[in-house]
């Protein structure tokens, strides 16, 4: 029988790529990147292509299970949205609002019957505990953003297909597929970059991308703020600033630069591993090009000094003139806005966790404060949680810490379609149906896209009678727990709805029609600037020298240089194109061939420490030691070792039994939950030291 081709963008990573379904008698039999779309141009991924396995996953739940006795059995929607509301209202009506907390897994924000629905439901629970991915991976770009230009998401964007010169910190496009920069087929597109002009990466391994780019330097892991600052420093040093663009719309700019002038960045070599001559020819190079860009992500965001690095390698471009400058740094005019009138422009500091007062930001807390949220005892401890597509156990700090509070709950309800290491400790888990079956748009990476582009996404396939979908359990909730706590719940309506009022909301005059019509997406040009006349921030100024930051940088210019023990090692993590964080190791396609969970360690420090490629090893930090395999790995730097993040499959009650014999333990059973970047209070988990050793 012939099949038949339905299209749709990839939710499962930034990149959303288009796919081509193709069926055969009602069933997915194929998937294909889509030659038609305009922004991927038919590149896809081997996550695009285990689409197949999710979809048929025998270890998928398709309707509500309740744990009793240790023992899952499935019951009825009714039934589990009437269990959850007693329980949730029981719960705060005895402990008060903040007994119930929530944790938003990163799923969340690929999916818009999750993303636009939870705002009503934690706005109905009134809980100051509200806990995200976001605090273990991007909060120092979101930080940033607001306190310079004032939102959290007027995030400026590298103009990758225009650039000349792309000098790129801690991160890896060709593994990630892009991440704040929603890029796909970023492959080709470095290659053009690299062919008309230079890419230069640092980065304490030698990555994929590096291996496309024109320079790689290493770089000692969480050094990035010193390489950044002899970097800017080495431009005041070339050349005046580049500022008449932001003439009457700048503020501060003066007071930053005297300030990063003025520390003494000890030993810049010793420090970074990068020669100070090497940071002044590419301060130089960088200054002279006439489209350039800095960027930095993972590797820059989740240490100590995130939010100082995020604001230093703005003002490289604001200093440079790039900012806000075709073929520099600019902001996408979304068509679904997620800025101005009715977002969420990222205050900080509202309010402050119970126990160690850190504070809030864009109404969350940091998730390092949630397993001593839940385990230390007192008036607002966390009696019940709520996760949604999110794996904590094996995705933030101190993994193992907080795997033991789980387990002390009251209650715990999990949106999820899996029994993993957390789901597992769940009273409840409502699993949505297919995200082929929903109509979705990307509200936020089409935002972050490196085009102006626009995508609406139909329900290709019909959903089975007994199933859900995400925004309709949303729903199911909020009625019960609303019913139950005597509160009033107003139904929301269906996606379509709510993403054709976010249309009308911008300027942009497509209409839920004619996205209707373009199965392929949009493709409305390349970015263009935006950035001064969207300014939010009350000046109605770009904030170059926020007080938080500036403070940060006198307290960092104030610390001595910490102690170094000789013999331990910098870890930092990796991404392989076949992973997507923890939760899809139970797709065949993404766990065979070679094993990927290895500790990656350079021959010489293999050496040092008497060990063989190949053997198993304990690393131990200050938190915690896991055993792992190690491998012989000179992509590396001296003195770090590599680990992947979302393995650690290895715990009792799970229910996936693909996942169960991946091996690789979980790099977070090694992460300490008291090591945040100070402004954001995002997690540090990269360069942690750690100790290498035999069994």
């Amino acid at each position: 029988m012939a099949r038949q081709s339905k299209f749709r963008a990839c939710p499962l990573c930034e990149a959303i790529c288009g796919l081509e379904l193709q069926y055969e008698d009602g069933r997915l039999a194929a998937i294909r990147g889509d030659d038609a779309d305009p922004f991927s141009r038919g590149h896809i991924c081997p996550k695009g292509n285990a689409i197949l396995d999710l979809e048929n996953d025998p270890d998928r739940l398709r309707r509500p299970m309740r744990r009793e006795n240790g023992q899952w059995h499935e019951i009825s929607w009714d039934e589990a949205f009437a269990f959850a509301g007693e329980r949730l209202a029981a719960i705060q009506a005895e402990h008060g609002a903040a007994a119930i907390g929530t944790y938003l897994g990163n799923p969340n924000v690929h999916h818009f019957g999750h993303i636009a629905y939870l705002p009503s439901l934690l706005k109905l629970i009134r809980s100051p505990n509200v806990f995200s991915a976001s605090s273990v991976d991007q909060w120092p770009h979101q930080l940033v953003n607001a306190q310079m230009y004032g939102h959290q998401f007027l995030l400026p964007i590298p103009d990758i297909d225009q650039t000349d010169y792309f000098l790129m910190l801690g991160a890896n496009p060709i593994a990630s597929n892009g991440s704040l920069m929603t890029v796909p087929d970023v492959r080709t597109r470095i290659k053009a970059l690299t062919a008309r002009g230079k890419l230069v990466v640092i980065d304490p391994r030698h990555t994929e991308t590096a291996d496309l780019a024109s320079e790689h330097h290493f770089i000692t892991p969480a050094a990035d703020v010193y390489f950044l600052i002899a970097f800017l420093q080495a431009l005041q040093a070339h050349g005046t600033p580049r500022l008449a663009a932001y003439s009457g719309q700048l503020q501060g700019f003066e007071a930053a630069m005297a300030a990063i002038g003025a520390f003494n960045v000890p030993e810049v070599q010793a420090r970074t591993g990068i020669p100070a001559e090497t940071i002044t020819r590419m301060a130089s190079e960088f200054y002279h090009a006439e489209r350039a860009v800095a960027y930095g992500r993972m590797g820059v965001s989740v240490q100590a000094h995130g939010s100082l690095c995020q604001w230093l390698l703005q003002l490289i471009n604001l200093y440079t003139g790039n900012l806000d400058k075709p073929g520099g740094a600019l902001i996408n005019d979304a068509v679904l806005p997620i800025t101005g009138p009715g977002t969420s422009p990222g205050a900080r500091g509202r309010w402050q966790s119970r126990v160690r007062k850190l504070p809030e930001f864009a109404g969350e807390l940091p998730v390092s404060a949630l397993c001593e949220e839940i385990s230390i005892s007192g008036p607002g401890q966390i009696r019940a949680l709520i996760t949604s597509a999110g794996n904590p156990v094996l995705s933030t700090p101190d993994g193992g810490a907080l795997d033991t509070a789980l387990s002390g709950l009251d209650f715990m309800l999990s949106i999820d379609i899996y029994i993993n290491e957390s789901t597992r400790h769940a009273d409840l888990i409502l699993p949505p149906t297919s995200f082929l079956t929903q109509d979705h748009y990307d509200s936020v990476f089409n935002a972050f896209a490196v085009r102006r582009v626009a995508r609406l996404n139909r329900p290709v396939q019909e959903r089975a009678p007994e199933e859900r979908a995400d925004w309709e359990i949303i729903n199911g909730l909020g009625a019960a727990f609303a019913a139950a706590s005597g509160r009033e719940w107003r139904t929301l309506p269906p996606p379509k709805a709510l993403i054709a009022a976010g249309l009308a909301r911008g300027s942009s005059g497509l209409s839920i029609a004619e996205l209707e019509a373009a199965e392929h997406g949009i493709d409305l040009g390349p970015l263009r600037p935006s950035l001064l006349e969207r300014l939010e921030t009350a000046s109605g100024c770009i904030e170059a020298a926020p007080e938080l930051f500036m403070q940060a940088l006198a307290e960092l210019q104030s610390q001595p240089l910490p102690e170094i023990d000789a013999t331990s090692l910098m870890l930092i993590g990796r991404r392989d194109i076949r992973s997507n964080n923890s939760w899809m190791h139970n797709a065949p396609r993404l766990v065979k061939g070679k094993p990927r969970h290895q500790l990656l360690m350079h021959a010489d420090d293999l050496q040092s420490r008497q060990l063989v490629d190949g053997q198993q090893v304990r690393v131990r930090s200050s938190t915690g030691e896991i055993i792992v395999d190690v491998k012989a790995c000179n992509e590396l730097m001296h003195g770090v070792v590599c680990l992947p993040h979302g393995f650690g499959h290895q715990r009792a009650g799970l229910q996936m039994r693909r996942a169960e014999a991946v091996a690789g333990p979980s790099y977070n059973d090694l992460t300490d939950i008291g090591v945040l970047d100070g402004p954001s209070g995002n997690a540090a988990l990269n360069g942690v030291p750690v100790w290498v050793e035999s069994l």
